[in-house]
């Protein structure tokens, strides 16, 4: 698939251009089509040969100092290593052990924990997921009550985590656990720790979403050993170690690539479906369409800002709510755009690409929630930005 804007940031100098060149023509060449353009989500196994032949071309980490086996490049070059990806349909990596846990192992994890984990999230042979929320513990994070005693050289964890993005498939989690009970506030008393998911007494259970695949999973853990060199942070320093994490999670989830695919998806059902000759089709598409351009310049902007540290509290919360519900709006102009068959669950084929825009409307439902709900991000803005009162 192609857009017809194929770009939404401009290459600003020439050696900028040479390597979107060189990158589209790479794909091209490398990525198998069965890989593209798939309607629904493509799992962990299935996806891994790609990863492999992205880290051994050398771009599977961009964001990754030099130092630590990544690429070390700027940001330009790693808008238009996922643009190039989504432009043709090919899936990006799955961000949790690239984008999530490895960089903050490289922050703050242990010159231990560094040679144990890097290594296999660079390859994709260790598959990573997020321990954060639980029943009753979602979007009010700090509330969590999945408890960890020190006894000895290890913590016993006891506790259900839920909604874990490719927790049936994952080899290691990274997660959020009550380390002290009686800390006020509720935060000072939370730890990270890095836990082997074939450890005795841990659960597995896939939880099937609305879009008809089993994206999540719930976790019980039952007097479940974590060696205490699997700490990341310091004791009861998990909350700021997860503040990092979540900026940068924001980001990922928020990311304009999403709308725009989106958008092509719709002009492309469009032109066959008769949508595009209707004015008032074509009237919500350019507008959808200034908004992402619009968008993706303070993206941009955002995402260079915090990439040196230097982004304002309120950028990750803006860009989350702002992403979210502009995809939103893309998946429901994509729904339109199908007619008749848009609330079909059932794939459309329109050539020799399958199309299932239920699907899409329902996944970017999902995407509004994940990394903390748009009401949420809302509150955080009002009480750390505006300083309005509770």
């Amino acid at each position: 698939m192609q857009w017809d804007n194929t770009t939404l940031f401009s290459d600003d100098n020439p050696a900028d251009r040479a390597f979107r060149e060189e990158v589209r023509a790479w794909i091209a060449a490398n990525c198998p089509k069965e890989l593209c353009d798939r309607p629904l989500r493509i799992d962990p196994p299935e996806l891994k040969p790609w990863h492999r032949k992205l880290y051994e071309r050398g771009w599977i980490a961009p964001h990754w100092p030099k130092s630590a086996g990544g690429m070390g490049a700027t940001l330009t070059q790693q808008i238009i290593l996922f643009e190039e990806m989504s432009r043709v349909g090919a899936p990006t990596p799955y961000p949790h052990g690239l984008s999530f846990i490895g960089p903050l192992i490289i922050e703050a994890g242990t010159p231990e924990q560094k040679a144990e984990h890097l290594p296999g999230i660079l390859t994709g042979d260790v598959t990573w997921c997020q321990g954060y929320s639980e029943p009753g513990s979602g979007s009010d994070l700090a509330s969590l009550s999945t408890s960890a005693v020190l006894d000895g050289d290890s913590f016993v964890v006891n506790g259900h985590k839920v909604w874990t993005t490719n927790g049936h498939f994952a080899d290691w989690m990274f997660a959020l656990v009550r380390t002290d009970r009686e800390a006020k506030p509720r935060h000072a008393g939370i730890t990270m720790l890095l836990i082997d998911l074939k450890s005795p007494g841990i659960t597995v259970r896939p939880i099937q979403t609305i879009r008809g695949d089993s994206e999540f999973a719930e976790e019980f853990f039952v007097d479940v050993r974590v060696p205490k060199e699997n700490m990341l942070g310091s004791l009861n320093g998990g909350w700021q170690v997860a503040n990092k994490l979540l900026g940068s999670e924001r980001f990922t989830t928020g990311h304009p690539r999403n709308a725009a695919v989106l958008l092509n998806k719709a002009r492309r059902v469009a032109e066959c479906s008769g949508a595009a000759r209707d004015p008032a089709f074509l009237h919500r598409l350019a507008l959808l369409e200034i908004d992402l351009l619009a968008f993706s310049a303070f993206y941009r902007h955002a995402a260079s800002l915090h990439a040196h540290g230097k982004a304002p509290a309120s950028r990750a919360p803006v860009i989350k709510i702002a992403g979210g519900e502009l995809g939103q709006q893309a998946s429901e102009l994509l729904v339109d755009a199908a007619g008749p068959l848009g609330g079909s669950a059932a794939d459309i084929m329109i050539g020799n690409v399958a199309f299932n825009p239920a699907a899409d409307l329902f996944e970017m439902r999902r995407v509004t929630v994940g990394s903390g709900t748009v009401e949420i991000q809302r509150n955080i803005i009002a009480k750390r930005v505006l300083n309005l009162p509770s």
